[in-house]
C-alpha cells in the first residue's frame, strides 16, 4: 500500500528562506519620448514666449552696383503688429504615500522614490502626448493649410514623403510617425525594391528616407486606420519647432518639472505636488509639415 509521505525539503518550503533578487516596478506604457529628446528646448520668463513675426508679404529692397552713382533703394522690415504669445500649460498630479508604507517597505527600493519615478515617467508620457496633439500648441494642430500634403493613393510611399520634403527643405531635422506608419513606409519601400537604410541615433537604430530619420511615437494618433506623418525642422536658430519650459522651479528635478513636499496630513499620508510646466512653437510656418490621410492597413502578396 503506497502512502503519500515527503522524505525530502520541498521547493515551496525551501523558498521560505530564501531570498529573491526584486526588480524596480515596471510601467509598460513608458516609451522612449524620442519627440522630447529631439527638441530644442527655450526657457521662458514668467511663463510667456512672445512670437515675434515679420509681416506676410514684407520685402526688402536691395541693389546690386554697377559702378554707377544711382541712389541705393530706402527699405525696413515690418513686423506683425499683435505677435503670438504661448502661454505654458501644467501637467499636475499629487502622489501621496502612507508613511508607514515607506518607514516599514523601503528595503531595497525606497517606495517613495520608485512612487515618484513612475509619477513623473507618467507625467512625461503625457507631456509628449501634448506636444504632438494639443489642440492649442500641439504640431498637428500648429501645421499651415499650405504644409499639408494629402496621401496619393492611401499608403505612404517614398513619393509622398519625397513631397512632404519640398514643404520643409531648410534642414529638416526627422520625420515623427506612429510605428504603424513606420512599417506601412517600410512595406511600400521593400515592394519597390528600395529598402531604406537605417541610422543609428540615440542609441537605437532607425529607419530614414533620404538621410532622414523616421522616428516613431506611439503619441501620434490612429484612427480607423489612418494616421499623419509630420517633418519638422528643429531650433530657434534655423527658425524651427522648439520645446519650452519654465526654469528655475521650486523643487526642480528636470527642466520644467519640480516635486514638492506638501506635508503630512493627519492621517499620516505624505503629499507630493508633482508639476511639469511646457509648451510647443512653430516659429515659421515651413519648419514643420504633415502628410495626411495615412493608411497603415496596406499589405502586399508577395507570394
Amino acid at each position: 500500500m503506497a502512502t503519500d509521505i515527503q522524505t525530502a525539503l520541498g521547493d515551496v518550503a525551501a523558498r521560505q528562506l530564501a531570498n529573491a533578487t526584486k526588480t524596480v516596478p515596471q510601467l509598460e506604457s513608458i516609451s522612449p519620448r524620442w519627440l522630447t529628446r529631439l527638441l530644442s528646448w527655450v526657457p521662458v520668463e514668467a511663463g510667456i514666449y512672445r512670437l515675434n513675426r515679420v509681416r506676410k508679404g514684407t520685402s526688402v529692397a536691395v541693389d546690386c552696383s554697377n559702378r554707377d552713382e544711382r541712389a541705393l533703394p530706402n527699405t525696413f522690415v515690418d513686423y506683425e503688429e499683435n505677435p503670438r504669445e504661448y502661454l505654458l500649460s501644467a501637467v499636475n498630479t499629487v502622489l501621496d504615500v502612507h508613511t508607514r508604507v515607506s518607514d516599514l517597505y523601503s528595503s531595497p527600493y525606497n517606495q517613495i522614490s520608485e512612487q515618484l519615478r513612475l509619477t513623473i515617467e507618467t507625467i512625461k508620457e503625457r507631456q509628449e502626448s501634448e506636444l504632438i496633439n494639443n489642440k492649442e500648441y500641439g504640431l498637428l494642430a500648429s501645421v499651415a493649410r499650405e504644409q499639408r500634403v494629402a496621401t496619393r493613393a492611401g499608403a505612404p510611399t517614398p513619393d509622398d514623403l519625397d513631397e512632404l520634403l519640398t514643404r520643409v527643405w531648410k534642414e529638416p531635422g526627422f520625420f515623427l510617425l506612429h510605428p504603424s506608419a513606420v512599417a506601412a513606409f517600410g512595406r511600400e519601400c521593400t515592394r519597390r525594391g528600395v529598402p531604406p537604410p537605417t541610422v543609428s541615433l540615440l542609441g537605437s537604430q532607425f529607419l530614414t528616407w533620404r538621410g532622414i530619420p523616421l522616428i516613431p511615437s506611439d503619441k501620434v494618433p490612429v484612427d480607423d486606420g489612418k494616421t499623419s506623418i509630420l517633418l519638422l525642422r528643429t531650433g530657434e536658430s534655423r527658425q524651427g519647432v522648439v520645446g519650452l519650459y519654465q526654469p528655475n522651479l521650486p523643487g526642480e528635478q528636470t527642466p520644467g518639472l519640480s516635486v514638492r513636499f506638501m506635508g503630512i496630513n493627519e492621517k499620516a499620508i505624505a503629499s507630493y505636488l508633482v508639476s511639469l510646466y511646457c509648451s510647443l512653437a512653430v516659429l515659421v510656418d515651413d519648419a514643420v509639415g504633415v502628410l495626411e490621410g495615412v493608411d497603415v492597413n496596406r499589405y502586399h502578396n508577395y507570394g
